[in-house]
């Protein structure tokens, strides 16, 4: 069962410009390979990180468009 790397997503977050991004998008390749469930995990678990903080200059947009939930990324 895959776990958060939090210190990887961060340095793969930190590579993109400013702006909004869906979580699958930071995962990187193998997201698509991973079971469903894996995935919701996953997924709830980077939501929990960034709404207590531990991803500084990310933040959840209570959005979902094009079938996940919208993060914002502010830059350096």
């Amino acid at each position: 069962m895959p776990e958060l790397d939090i210190a990887r997503l961060h340095s793969h977050i930190a590579k993109r410009p400013a702006g909004e991004f869906h979580f699958p998008e930071i995962y990187g390749p193998g997201w698509d390979d991973l079971y469903i469930g894996d995935r919701v995990r996953l997924g709830h678990a980077f939501l929990d990180a960034v709404r207590a903080g531990r991803l500084p200059g990310v933040a959840d947009t209570g959005r979902k468009k094009g079938g996940g939930r919208v993060y914002r990324w502010a830059g350096k």
